[in-house]
């Protein structure tokens, strides 16, 4: 297996935009590996968000090449993506997209429960997920009920509890302040990232380059700079 999780190359994206098209993502290369944490940074309507999109298959591209665990998504039925993302990819959301209507254990089963896992067995899983995040006495109490912290790490239990290759995060420090960002970013990096997994991670958040392994930089729909160091990034 090569140690590429996500090549991406030359990808086009555009939408509908009046007559003509607006192009989100303009010939985009990227590639991520195996057992590190890549985060993709850049200004607003760079093309980050839809990039991610289009990695884990909510967004089919027009141009270019997508390979994601040596799987073509281009090559692949809707439905065929469907199901590789229900099993290969773990989101992450800024604003932690938990039901309010179910406990913490049950929204944590959710992904294993929409793999055809039995209700009582994903709960199980899920109670012991949110326990090595420290949420053991938390399990039956409801979204409302939690911290900001909290929800984050529910929502990383979810992201977490069907054991994805792929974990996709969108500005998942945002709405946290630094003292929990920098929590959220150590969980991640604890609890996520292991050799047969990648993290990608979006974000505006500087308090959290220093995390990652590489950085990419985004910019008017593509990849204009891969740093190697997260160092080299802050001066650049």
């Amino acid at each position: 297996m090569s140690n590429l999780a996500i090549n991406v190359a030359d990808v086009v994206k555009s939408f509908p935009s009046g007559d003509t098209r607006t192009f989100a993502l303009k010939g985009a290369t990227l590639n991520a590996r195996f057992g590190e944490l890549m985060m993709i940074v850049g200004p607003s309507g760079c093309g980050k968000t839809t990039l991610l999109s289009v990695i884990c298959g909510t967004l089919q591209c027009e141009e270019g090449m997508l390979s994601i665990f040596d799987h073509d998504l281009r090559k692949m039925k809707d439905w065929e993506i469907t199901k590789f993302r229900c099993v290969n990819v773990g989101f992450i959301f800024q604003q932690f997209n938990l039901i309010p209507t179910l406990t913490a254990v049950e929204n944590a089963s959710i992904p294993l429960i929409l793999n055809g896992v039995p209700t009582n067995k994903a709960e199980r899983r899920a109670g012991e997920v949110l326990a090595e995040v420290g949420l053991g006495d938390k399990l039956h109490s409801y979204p409302s009920q939690l911290s900001g912290g909290q929800l984050q790490r529910v929502a990383i239990s979810r992201a977490l509890v069907h054991e994805p290759r792929l974990i996709i995060c969108d500005e998942p420090t945002a709405s946290l302040d630094a003292a929990a960002g920098q929590k959220t970013l150590d969980l991640l990096k604890s609890s996520a990232l292991q050799p047969d997994r990648c993290v990608i991670v979006v974000t505006h958040d500087n308090r959290i380059y220093h995390f990652a392994d590489r950085i990419a930089e985004m910019e008017d729909g593509r990849v204009i700079g891969i740093y190697d160091d997260p160092k080299d990034y802050h001066h650049a």
